[in-house]
């Protein structure tokens, strides 16, 4: 799954295209490297995503899209914030 629609559906941004601003600007990491909005996000990533100045990373546990949004905090497990 595209990193854009990943961040998306997983509800870590809000909108896909405000996914694809921050991955332009560079502020997305996945693996360590920086990664552009149509980078594979595949289970086992680990994305690092910079929210103004306070980092969070996460570990991509499922790229399947949900059915509801209450399974969408299970796509992915907080490393450190």
């Amino acid at each position: 799954m595209r990193l854009d629609k990943y961040l998306k559906v997983s509800r870590l941004i809000k909108r896909r295209t405000v996914a694809n601003e921050v991955a332009d600007a560079g502020r997305i990491l996945i693996n360590g490297k920086v990664a552009k909005a149509s980078a594979a996000v595949n289970p086992g990533d680990v994305v690092e995503i910079t929210f103004g100045n306070r980092p969070v990373k996460v570990r991509v546990l499922s790229d399947a899209e949900p059915r509801t949004k209450d399974v969408a905090r299970e796509m992915y497990e907080v490393i450190e914030e």
